[in-house]
Protein backbone atom coordinates (compact mmCIF):
# COMPACT_ATOMS: atom_id res chain seq x y z
CA UNK A 1 0.00 0.00 0.00
CA UNK A 2 2.76 2.18 1.10
CA UNK A 3 4.62 1.87 -2.45
CA UNK A 4 1.14 2.54 -4.32
CA UNK A 5 1.01 5.95 -2.70
CA UNK A 6 4.32 6.71 -3.24
CA UNK A 7 3.60 6.20 -7.28
CA UNK A 8 0.63 8.06 -6.93
CA UNK A 9 2.14 10.58 -5.44
CA UNK A 10 5.09 10.59 -7.50
CA UNK A 11 2.82 11.08 -10.36
CA UNK A 12 0.57 13.49 -9.32
CA UNK A 13 2.87 15.61 -7.44
CA UNK A 14 6.32 15.60 -8.79
CA UNK A 15 7.69 18.31 -6.84
CA UNK A 16 6.81 16.28 -3.76
CA UNK A 17 9.52 15.02 -1.56
CA UNK A 18 9.11 12.09 0.29
CA UNK A 19 11.55 11.76 2.87
CA UNK A 20 10.48 8.38 4.79
CA UNK A 21 8.37 5.59 5.11
CA UNK A 22 7.33 4.39 8.17
CA UNK A 23 6.34 0.24 9.02
CA UNK A 24 4.28 1.34 12.34
CA UNK A 25 3.22 4.09 14.54
CA UNK A 26 6.72 3.77 16.87
CA UNK A 27 8.66 4.45 13.63
CA UNK A 28 6.70 7.23 11.86
CA UNK A 29 7.32 9.57 15.30
CA UNK A 30 10.90 8.41 15.45
CA UNK A 31 11.24 8.99 11.64
CA UNK A 32 9.15 12.63 12.28
CA UNK A 33 11.81 13.82 14.58
CA UNK A 34 14.27 12.95 12.45
CA UNK A 35 12.92 14.86 9.75
CA UNK A 36 10.35 17.14 10.84
CA UNK A 37 8.12 16.71 7.18
CA UNK A 38 5.34 19.53 6.34
CA UNK A 39 3.03 16.59 6.26
CA UNK A 40 2.54 12.97 7.03
CA UNK A 41 0.06 9.98 5.69
CA UNK A 42 -1.24 8.07 8.19
CA UNK A 43 -2.71 4.72 8.29
CA UNK A 44 -5.84 4.10 11.44
CA UNK A 45 -5.11 1.00 11.79
CA UNK A 46 -1.30 0.50 11.81
CA UNK A 47 0.17 -1.35 14.68
CA UNK A 48 1.13 0.08 17.54
CA UNK A 49 0.87 3.74 18.01
CA UNK A 50 -2.11 3.59 16.26
CA UNK A 51 -2.58 6.50 13.25
CA UNK A 52 -4.85 8.54 15.24
CA UNK A 53 -2.36 8.40 18.28
CA UNK A 54 0.53 9.62 15.86
CA UNK A 55 -1.64 12.33 15.04
CA UNK A 56 -2.53 13.38 18.69
CA UNK A 57 1.66 13.55 18.81
CA UNK A 58 2.63 15.19 15.53
CA UNK A 59 -0.57 17.30 14.75
CA UNK A 60 0.52 20.80 15.85
CA UNK A 61 3.78 20.68 13.41
CA UNK A 62 2.30 18.95 10.51
CA UNK A 63 -0.50 18.50 8.17
CA UNK A 64 -2.06 15.07 8.33
CA UNK A 65 -3.83 13.11 5.62
CA UNK A 66 -5.79 9.87 7.23
CA UNK A 67 -5.58 6.75 4.87
CA UNK A 68 -7.83 4.14 6.02
CA UNK A 69 -9.93 1.29 4.60
CA UNK A 70 -12.69 1.93 6.30
CA UNK A 71 -15.10 4.84 6.04
CA UNK A 72 -16.83 5.33 9.60
CA UNK A 73 -12.92 5.95 10.89
CA UNK A 74 -12.25 9.47 12.26
CA UNK A 75 -14.46 10.91 9.20
CA UNK A 76 -15.86 13.83 10.96
CA UNK A 77 -12.62 15.18 11.36
CA UNK A 78 -11.39 15.09 7.88
CA UNK A 79 -14.81 16.09 6.74
CA UNK A 80 -14.56 19.14 9.26
CA UNK A 81 -11.44 20.27 7.26
CA UNK A 82 -8.67 20.23 9.56
CA UNK A 83 -7.49 16.87 7.74
CA UNK A 84 -8.36 14.65 5.03
CA UNK A 85 -8.71 11.49 4.37
CA UNK A 86 -8.12 8.61 1.39
CA UNK A 87 -9.69 5.67 1.44
CA UNK A 88 -7.88 2.05 0.01
CA UNK A 89 -7.29 1.48 -2.22
CA UNK A 90 -6.13 5.12 -3.10
CA UNK A 91 -8.19 6.34 -6.10
CA UNK A 92 -6.20 8.51 -8.51
CA UNK A 93 -9.06 11.05 -8.78
CA UNK A 94 -9.46 11.37 -5.11
CA UNK A 95 -5.88 11.77 -4.40
CA UNK A 96 -5.36 14.71 -6.50
CA UNK A 97 -8.39 16.63 -4.59
CA UNK A 98 -6.06 15.87 -1.27
CA UNK A 99 -3.44 16.87 -3.19
CA UNK A 100 -5.19 20.27 -4.35
CA UNK A 101 -6.31 20.40 -0.65
CA UNK A 102 -2.72 20.47 0.98
CA UNK A 103 -1.47 23.21 -1.60
CA UNK A 104 -3.61 25.22 -0.04
CA UNK A 105 -3.75 24.52 3.62
CA UNK A 106 0.07 24.51 3.16
CA UNK A 107 0.29 28.26 2.57
CA UNK A 108 -1.01 29.09 5.92
CA UNK A 109 -0.18 27.15 9.01
CA UNK A 110 -2.39 24.49 10.19
CA UNK A 111 -5.73 25.19 12.65
CA UNK A 112 -4.18 23.56 15.74
CA UNK A 113 -6.34 24.55 18.07
CA UNK A 114 -9.81 22.87 15.99
CA UNK A 115 -7.65 19.81 15.38
CA UNK A 116 -6.41 19.04 18.45
CA UNK A 117 -10.28 19.82 19.85
CA UNK A 118 -11.21 17.44 16.65
CA UNK A 119 -9.07 14.37 17.85
CA UNK A 120 -9.48 14.96 21.81
CA UNK A 121 -13.18 14.20 20.86
CA UNK A 122 -12.54 10.74 18.82
CA UNK A 123 -11.70 7.54 20.61
CA UNK A 124 -8.49 5.80 19.78
CA UNK A 125 -10.47 2.97 17.88
CA UNK A 126 -11.51 5.94 15.39
CA UNK A 127 -15.07 6.11 16.66
CA UNK A 128 -16.44 9.61 17.81
CA UNK A 129 -16.27 9.63 21.44
CA UNK A 130 -20.32 10.93 21.13
CA UNK A 131 -23.31 8.90 20.07
CA UNK A 132 -24.81 11.44 17.50
CA UNK A 133 -24.29 11.03 14.04
CA UNK A 134 -22.00 13.62 12.86
CA UNK A 135 -21.83 12.37 9.21
CA UNK A 136 -23.58 9.70 6.78
CA UNK A 137 -22.14 7.95 4.07
CA UNK A 138 -24.61 8.75 0.66
CA UNK A 139 -24.94 7.70 -3.14
CA UNK A 140 -24.68 10.32 -5.46
CA UNK A 141 -24.78 8.97 -8.99
CA UNK A 142 -22.32 5.90 -8.98
CA UNK A 143 -20.14 7.92 -6.16
CA UNK A 144 -19.73 7.77 -2.40
CA UNK A 145 -19.89 10.65 -0.45
CA UNK A 146 -19.56 11.43 3.28
CA UNK A 147 -21.97 14.05 3.84
CA UNK A 148 -21.61 16.19 7.34
CA UNK A 149 -25.06 15.80 8.77
CA UNK A 150 -25.73 19.58 9.33
CA UNK A 151 -25.34 19.93 5.62
CA UNK A 152 -28.49 17.82 5.65
CA UNK A 153 -31.97 19.89 5.62
CA UNK A 154 -34.27 16.84 5.35
CA UNK A 155 -34.53 13.14 5.19
CA UNK A 156 -37.66 11.22 3.36
CA UNK A 157 -38.18 7.68 2.95
CA UNK A 158 -38.81 6.20 -0.18
CA UNK A 159 -39.76 2.62 -1.12
CA UNK A 160 -36.05 1.54 -1.21
CA UNK A 161 -34.08 4.39 -0.13
CA UNK A 162 -34.09 7.28 2.10
CA UNK A 163 -33.23 10.34 0.34
CA UNK A 164 -31.04 13.13 1.82
CA UNK A 165 -31.75 16.29 0.90
CA UNK A 166 -29.18 19.27 1.23
CA UNK A 167 -28.67 22.86 -0.68
CA UNK A 168 -26.26 21.72 -2.99
CA UNK A 169 -28.23 18.94 -4.21
CA UNK A 170 -29.60 15.37 -2.80
CA UNK A 171 -28.26 11.14 -2.14
CA UNK A 172 -29.50 8.40 -1.67
CA UNK A 173 -28.97 5.86 2.08
CA UNK A 174 -30.08 2.52 2.41
CA UNK A 175 -30.90 3.38 6.28
CA UNK A 176 -34.38 3.89 7.45
CA UNK A 177 -35.57 6.39 9.61
CA UNK A 178 -36.24 4.77 12.60
CA UNK A 179 -32.85 4.09 12.73
CA UNK A 180 -31.53 7.32 11.59
CA UNK A 181 -34.10 9.06 14.63
CA UNK A 182 -31.98 6.71 17.56
CA UNK A 183 -28.43 8.25 15.74
CA UNK A 184 -29.74 12.10 15.08
CA UNK A 185 -29.60 15.15 17.71
CA UNK A 186 -33.41 14.84 19.14
CA UNK A 187 -33.29 18.85 19.36
CA UNK A 188 -31.70 19.35 16.16
CA UNK A 189 -34.07 16.80 13.67
CA UNK A 190 -37.77 16.03 14.01
CA UNK A 191 -39.55 13.74 12.51
CA UNK A 192 -42.95 15.61 11.20
CA UNK A 193 -44.19 12.63 9.02
CA UNK A 194 -43.98 9.02 9.03
CA UNK A 195 -42.15 9.29 5.92
CA UNK A 196 -39.88 12.85 6.68
CA UNK A 197 -37.36 14.20 9.58
CA UNK A 198 -36.68 17.63 8.80
CA UNK A 199 -33.31 19.80 10.33
CA UNK A 200 -35.11 22.50 12.70
CA UNK A 201 -32.07 24.74 11.60
CA UNK A 202 -33.48 24.29 8.00
CA UNK A 203 -37.11 25.27 8.94
CA UNK A 204 -37.94 29.01 7.12
CA UNK A 205 -41.69 29.00 8.03
CA UNK A 206 -44.42 26.92 9.46
CA UNK A 207 -48.25 27.53 7.76
CA UNK A 208 -51.57 26.23 7.38
CA UNK A 209 -52.39 25.17 3.89
CA UNK A 210 -56.73 25.36 2.52
CA UNK A 211 -57.11 21.99 4.24
CA UNK A 212 -55.53 23.11 7.42
CA UNK A 213 -52.53 20.98 7.42
CA UNK A 214 -49.44 22.21 8.52
CA UNK A 215 -46.65 22.74 5.95
CA UNK A 216 -43.08 23.00 6.55
CA UNK A 217 -41.21 25.80 3.83
CA UNK A 218 -37.36 24.28 4.27
CA UNK A 219 -34.61 26.68 3.44
CA UNK A 220 -32.84 27.11 -0.24
CA UNK A 221 -35.40 24.38 -1.50
CA UNK A 222 -38.56 24.45 -3.41
CA UNK A 223 -40.10 21.72 -1.44
CA UNK A 224 -42.93 21.81 1.09
CA UNK A 225 -43.32 18.98 3.67
CA UNK A 226 -46.82 17.95 4.95
CA UNK A 227 -46.81 17.82 9.32
CA UNK A 228 -49.15 14.62 10.02
CA UNK A 229 -51.52 15.05 13.15
CA UNK A 230 -49.26 12.68 14.84
CA UNK A 231 -46.93 15.60 15.16
CA UNK A 232 -48.73 18.49 15.20
CA UNK A 233 -48.25 19.20 18.82
CA UNK A 234 -44.29 20.32 18.06
CA UNK A 235 -45.73 23.28 16.13
CA UNK A 236 -48.39 23.94 19.37
CA UNK A 237 -48.63 27.84 18.55
CA UNK A 238 -49.91 26.93 15.25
Amino acid sequence: MREQLRGRLAAAWPQLQVVAEARNGAEALTLYEQHRPDLAFLDIRMPAPNGLEVAAKIADRCHIVFVTAYEAHAVEAFERGAVDYLLKPVDPERLALTIERLKQRMQAPPDLDRLAKILASIQLDGTPATNRMRWIQATVGNQLRIIAIDEVLFFQATDKYTRVVMQAGEALIRKPLKELLDELDPDQFWQIHRSTIVNVRAIANVARDGQSRLIVSVKDVPERLEVSRGYAHLFKSL
